[in-house]
């Protein structure tokens, strides 16, 4: 089964970026945390290049992952080739979340787009909240419910939406970060060639 993964909007972030986090975290809690000193787990920042492996293949997933800024892709191996499960972008999050949940190894890879800046939430500091803080426990069903509904819309738009359509709701929600995707990559994510691609392109423009 293809690892379900996590995506929140968030609300308007300022311009610290660790401000950023503790404003989606409020968000989905209904809190009002001001420093990351009262949240009731560590969040690190890293940096990924363009290109570097986040998550790879047959690694167990230890960390779930806020994106202050860049792209992220999440690919799967088929029997022939490797496909696009999705993409994620700024203040979303992104995880290979069955291999968090379960600690087994992923049967999916995470890699930075572009040049990606994200915030940490480490596997065993998550569990360790877990123990004492209500909040990390609804913090992290939220996730999961979170996750599970966007595996669920990705899998019901590829069995009832058409390629063209798929591509127009992408432009329309996501149309500031469509330039950084390489057209074969959303050729590759559509399941279509990207001759196919620049046709759709050509009639909605």
């Amino acid at each position: 089964m293809r690892s379900p993964t996590q995506s929140v909007s968030c609300v308007q972030a300022k311009s610290s970026h660790e401000v950023r986090f503790i404003e989606f975290y409020n968000s989905v809690l209904n809190t009002s945390i001001t420093t990351s000193d009262h949240m009731p787990f560590p969040v690190k920042k890293n940096k990924f290049t363009k290109g570097s492996f986040i998550t790879q293949y047959d690694q167990v997933e230890n960390a779930v992952y806020f994106i202050n800024e860049g792209i992220v892709e999440m690919t799967i191996k088929s029997y022939m080739s490797e496909k696009i499960i999705d993409f994620f972008f700024k203040d979303e999050m992104v995880s290979a979340f069955t291999s968090f949940l379960n600690q087994l190894p992923t049967d999916v890879q995470i890699s930075a787009l572009i040049d990606c800046e994200v915030e940490v939430i480490a596997h065993s500091d998550l569990m360790k909240a877990y123990d004492s803080s209500f909040e990390a426990n609804r913090f992290g069903r939220i996730l999961t419910e979170h996750g599970y509904i966007r595996k669920s819309n990705r899998e019901k738009d590829l069995l009832t939406k058409t390629a063209e359509e798929r591509y127009i709701e992408m432009f329309q929600t996501k149309a500031d970060y469509i330039n950084n995707i390489p057209v074969n990559k959303i050729a590759k994510y559509l399941g279509i060639h990207p001759e196919s691609l620049s046709r759709i392109r050509k009639k909605i423009t």
